[in-house]
């Protein structure tokens, strides 16, 4: 309980005991009634557990941030990528500032400093985002009465930071390309490509796809499985690459196959004895960067710039990444006329209608006309191809 003492010959303070058994105190009363009187604010925002301890919004952001980091319970690469946004931007800027003394203001000032440096709007939004984390949790402890960031009410548009649609592409163009990785890189991996395209499955999904998740259940009937705790791969920033859950609950679910990549994988599954369907030519796990690298981007990009390259690759749908398949994937199930249910259920996404999401069901008959307008995708797109026939040889099932 506070008490009210004298400090001086003319001002008073009031005293508190702290849950640690310490004692508190708050200076600067003209008189004993001004202490008392806070004093009994002070008793109802206790009883209604609002009060904040003045001295617990002293701590710097420096001291708060190692805790905060340490009570964190998420994805390993999502935690480096704080640790980083503190140590190279929000430290060294706030590190000695208190935490009471962070207001909106000056925070959205440093942001307009931060994207004036040069960096990307998305880094800028992040650094952001992860600041706005840090001091919502030291309001939820207490340490200061609320998080000072908050949404910007105005602000000039910025056209420039506008965001660029996702480059998609046709079952044709995806075979082109699957051709060019075959090429350069390794049949395996223009199978991984295709897969990819056809599947609609994420890149750690596929990356991280394990010998028994994947069913090849007779020559037109397969399924693949994204397991709920392992069936991702995770890429962090520093450290081995490791399995663990994938982007979301619902991104655990099973993806059936259409007929043609059932003898299209169980080819490629002879071709070694990895644990993993997906591998390098080296036999080793997969990296999204190398794979883009070394693949995706001189396939889809082509390499007409370069003077007397090994193999001559011509631009078939520039821009296009990995993830682009997931959108083009999505977009041939539009056209086909898919119900929206069924399209979120094989993509791993969350309805926004909650009762949508959790009454309605895939009927056999839909799952087999999502099957069969793949199916067609895929003899439209064989049919349209004019690659020389040396370039498709990694089609060739037995």
């Amino acid at each position: 309980m506070p008490w009210a003492e004298q400090s001086a010959d003319t001002t008073w303070r009031v005293r508190y005991r702290r849950d640690d058994g310490t004692i508190g105190s708050i200076s600067g009363f003209p008189t004993d009634t001004a202490a008392n009187d806070h004093i009994a604010d002070m008793e109802v925002a206790q009883r209604h557990g609002t009060w904040i301890d003045p001295a617990a919004g002293r701590i710097t952001v420096a001291a708060w941030a190692p805790d905060w980091l340490a009570s964190l319970d998420i994805d390993q690469r999502t935690e480096e990528n704080y640790r980083s946004f503190l140590t190279k931007h929000i430290l060294p800027r706030w590190g000695t500032t208190a935490l009471a003394d962070i207001t909106n203001l000056t925070v959205r000032t440093w942001e307009k400093h931060l994207r004036a440096s040069g960096l990307a709007k998305t880094t800028v939004d992040s650094i952001i985002k992860c600041f706005s984390l840090t001091l919502g949790d030291a309001a939820d402890e207490k340490l200061i009465a609320a998080n000072p960031i908050h949404a910007r009410r105005r602000g000039r548009r910025r056209r420039a930071h506008r965001t660029p649609r996702k480059v998609w592409a046709e079952p044709a163009e995806v075979l082109r390309i699957a051709d060019q990785i075959a090429r350069i890189y390794a049949p395996a991996g223009a199978v991984l490509f295709i897969t990819a395209a056809w599947t609609g499955a994420r890149w750690g999904e596929l990356a991280g796809l394990q010998r028994h998740h994947l069913h090849l259940v007779d020559d037109d009937t397969g399924f693949l499985v994204v397991d709920p705790d392992h069936g991702a791969l995770h890429e962090p920033n520093r450290g081995p690459l490791y399995l663990g859950p994938p982007k979301t609950e619902e991104s655990a679910r099973t993806i059936t196959l259409p007929p043609f990549l059932i003898p299209l994988l169980r080819t490629h599954l002879g071709t070694n004895t990895h644990p993993h369907v997906f591998v390098t030519p080296n036999q080793e796990l997969h990296r999204r960067s190398n794979f883009s690298r070394r693949a995706v981007r001189p396939a889809a990009d082509g390499n007409t710039h370069i003077p007397n390259p090994t193999h001559r690759l011509h631009p078939i749908k520039p821009g296009l990444t990995f993830h682009g398949l997931r959108h083009s994937h999505k977009t041939w199930l539009i056209d086909d006329g898919v119900p929206e249910i069924a399209q979120a259920l094989r993509l791993g996404h969350v309805l926004a209608d909650k009762v949508q999401q959790t009454y309605s069901h895939v009927a056999t008959a839909v799952e087999q006309r999502l099957l069969t307008g793949l199916q067609t995708r895929w003899n439209k797109a064989i049919a349209d191809n004019t690659t020389p026939p040396e370039d498709t040889t990694w089609r060739t099932t037995t």
